[in-house]
C-alpha cells in the first residue's frame, strides 16, 4: 500500500518520530494544546476508571526549574510545553462518580453499579493491581498525546530518563500519583533521529510461542 492511499491515521502513526530539538519561543495555541490533551483524555482504560492526570508545564520559569530534574535535557526548556503523564494509583476510588452517572443515564442499573465497585475495591487489595493499572492505562493516554499532536503538525518526545523522586517533590505531586513519563511537545527545529523497527517476522508470536 502506498503512502498516498495509506489511511489518515496510520500516516500518522508512521509519521511520529521522538524530536528532541525544537524551535524555542513557538507557541501553540490554546485551542490546540487543548485538542491534544482531550485526545489524551479519550484514551481507554480498564473499567474506565481513567487513570491519569496531566501536569502541563508551559511557564518559562517552571520549565527551568524542571530542566535540572530533567537531567539537563533541553527539550523541556525549548518545547513549546511538557505534560507529566501521572498515573493514579487509587482509581478505584474514580469508580463510584463514573458509575454513578451511568446510573443517572439510565445506562447502567443499580445492582451493576455495586457489583463492579465491589469487584473493583476487591482487585485493588492484590500487591501490584494499583501501579500495574496506573502505568499501564496512562500510558495508553500518553500514546493517544502524542498522535494527536502529530495529527495537528507537532512533534513530541516521550521522556523516562528523569528524577522522578525529584519531579514530584519540587511540583508537590500528591501521593495518590506516580510520574510515568514526561512528553514533550512543540515544532521540530531538527528532524528526529532515523530509527528502524524489527520486522514483523520477529515482533509477532501467532497462537503461541
Amino acid at each position: 500500500m502506498s503512502n498516498a492511499i495509506k489511511p489518515e491515521t496510520i500516516q500518522v502513526i508512521e509519521d511520529r518520530h521522538s524530536v528532541k530539538v525544537y524551535e524555542k519561543g513557538y507557541v501553540i495555541p490554546q485551542e490546540d494544546m487543548e485538542l491534544i490533551l482531550s485526545a489524551a483524555n479519550a484514551a481507554p482504560s480498564g473499567w474506565n476508571l481513567q487513570h491519569w492526570k496531566f501536569l502541563v508545564i508551559d511557564d518559562e520559569a517552571k520549565k527551568q526549574e524542571l530542566l535540572p530534574i530533567a537531567y539537563n535535557q533541553n527539550q523541556v526548556a525549548d518545547s513549546s510545553f511538557t505534560v507529566a503523564i501521572l498515573g493514579d494509583l487509587e482509581a478505584n476510588k474514580n469508580a463510584a462518580p463514573v458509575y454513578d452517572a451511568l446510573v443517572e443515564a439510565g445506562g447502567m442499573s443499580p445492582e451493576i453499579r455495586d457489583t463492579l465497585i465491589g469487584q473493583i475495591n476487591g482487585a485493588y487489595q492484590h500487591p501490584g493491581v494499583a501501579r500495574d493499572g496506573a502505568l499501564s492505562n496512562a500510558s495508553l493516554a500518553a500514546m493517544n498525546l502524542m498522535l494527536a499532536a502529530r495529527a495537528l503538525g507537532y512533534d513530541t518526545c516521550p521522556m523516562g530518563g528523569f528524577d522522578h523522586k525529584a519531579f514530584v517533590e519540587h511540583f508537590n505531586v500528591p501521593e495518590r500519583y506516580i510520574p510515568v513519563m514526561l512528553i514533550t511537545v512543540g515544532k521540530a527545529a531538527k528532524p528526529a533521529y532515523a530509527s528502524g523497527r524489527f520486522p514483523l517476522s520477529e515482533a509477532v508470536i501467532k497462537n503461541s510461542f
